[in-house]
């Protein structure tokens, strides 16, 4: 499509990049059949191809109101466009560039500012998030339901494994996950303990930077990205072979910052490197001689299985199946599931920023999960995972769970 930036746009690496993928967009509109806010609301200012239209007003000048901005924030960032898509238009990237200019250009009202602020304080902060979900957990039965439901069960700890391999990768804790389910990470090394691979976290590593970056606080969320650089990079440096991703919301935000950081003089090397040696955990076990795990073994009890293919692993890791692959691999019987590639209405904060679309999507998608009578769910995000389980009438864990017989 042909554009025309205002000049304040066009000059900038951001206006330019975001200039580039509106002109890849030949306006077919192949994207609103898989966009799930299009099918549900039926507006083309709801889908894929309308809202790129409003960035491109915006872009180009052209008013710019509320109206506008509600829609661009009803997008969830699933990016099931981007897999439809045949001119390989780069949406997700186009939305976070024209939310962050629109952001700047357009005051939001102080009730949306307010619990934004909230958002981008607490969720980063791991010690912060997990004081205020064991409050949570203490005092559920005194809340009311629509917060209770949100607040999810205590779950215990479990040990890491003791050994020590000359193998090593390198996991990211990340800022919800060690308090809403701090047994993921440690069955992920277990499991990858009894192949000679020891998984180690670095203690510095916190947020991916996704929560404030999609939030638009770029410059935050950059700073997120390069703090965990750091981390990890004396242990990149000493042979660390993969950077293993258990929550695939973390992963996408990961293998993006070798992108998001390329301008930068100091990070663009180690950034891209990182981005390198990003992988999400079921594709890394499939890379592996899985014989020493006895996959068959124990797994007759767990029932039938449905899976739960995040967007951000089918749409923008581009690894969806894989942890179905596994589980058969291992015996596990799926269940049949339908709309795999609609999102479940979490999609970071936006069940809490979109509670009633949020809720109709996270009806959609147990419905389509839960049509062969599963006895469990299971998925390979954590935001995910949190947000299913509020509603769904089966357990709902991560899958590595599965694997470890622990």
């Amino acid at each position: 499509m042909q554009t025309n930036l205002v000049q304040h746009f066009a000059v900038t690496p951001e206006g330019q990049e975001a200039e580039a993928i509106l002109r890849s967009c030949v306006h077919c509109g192949f994207c609103t059949a898989t966009c799930p806010t299009y099918q549900e609301l039926g507006d083309e200012r709801d889908g894929p191809r309308g809202r790129i239209y409003l960035m491109k007003q915006f872009l180009e000048g052209g008013e710019t109101t509320e109206k506008t901005r509600e829609h661009l924030d009803r997008c969830l960032s699933c990016r099931s466009c981007e897999t439809t898509c045949p001119s390989g238009v780069q949406y997700g990237r186009l939305l976070d560039i024209s939310r962050g200019l629109m952001e700047e250009h357009l005051e939001r009202p102080r009730n949306e500012r307010w619990v934004r602020w909230a958002l981008l304080r607490v969720l980063p902060n791991r010690r912060l998030f997990g004081a205020l979900l064991k409050l949570g957990q203490l005092t559920r039965p005194l809340l009311p339901e629509p917060l209770r439901s949100k607040v999810p069960p205590k779950r215990t700890a479990s040990p890491w494994p003791a050994g020590s391999h000359s193998r090593v990768a390198l996991a990211l804790a990340g800022c919800v996950q060690p308090s809403a389910s701090p047994g993921t990470n440690a069955a992920a090394a277990r499991v990858l303990d009894r192949l000679g691979i020891t998984l180690v976290e670095a203690p510095q590593a916190g947020c991916c930077g996704a929560v404030r970056y999609h939030l638009s606080e770029h410059e935050a969320g950059l700073d997120d990205m390069r703090r965990n650089i750091d981390a990890w990079w004396p242990a990149i440096e000493g042979g660390a072979e993969a950077i293993v991703m258990t929550a695939s919301g973390c992963g996408a935000m990961v293998q993006d910052y070798g992108h998001l950081l390329k301008d930068d003089p100091r990070y663009a090397d180690k950034a891209r490197r990182v981005s390198e040696l990003s992988i999400d955990l079921a594709a890394y076990l499939l890379k592996q001689d899985l014989s020493a795990l006895n996959l068959s073994a124990g797994t007759e009890d767990k029932g039938k299985v449905a899976v739960h293919c995040p967007c951000t692993l089918q749409h923008a890791m581009k690894q969806g199946g894989t942890v179905e692959q596994l589980l058969q691999k291992a015996g596990l019987e799926l269940a049949a599931t339908r709309d795999g590639h609609l999102c479940c209405g979490s999609a970071g904060t936006y069940s809490v920023l979109q509670p009633e679309l949020s809720q109709k999507l996270l009806a959609n998608k147990l419905e389509a999960l839960s049509g062969d009578n599963p006895e469990r769910i299971v998925t390979s995000n954590i935001g995910c995972q949190l947000h299913l389980e509020t509603r769904s009438g089966v357990p709902v864990q991560h899958w590595i769970e599965l694997l470890d017989p622990a």
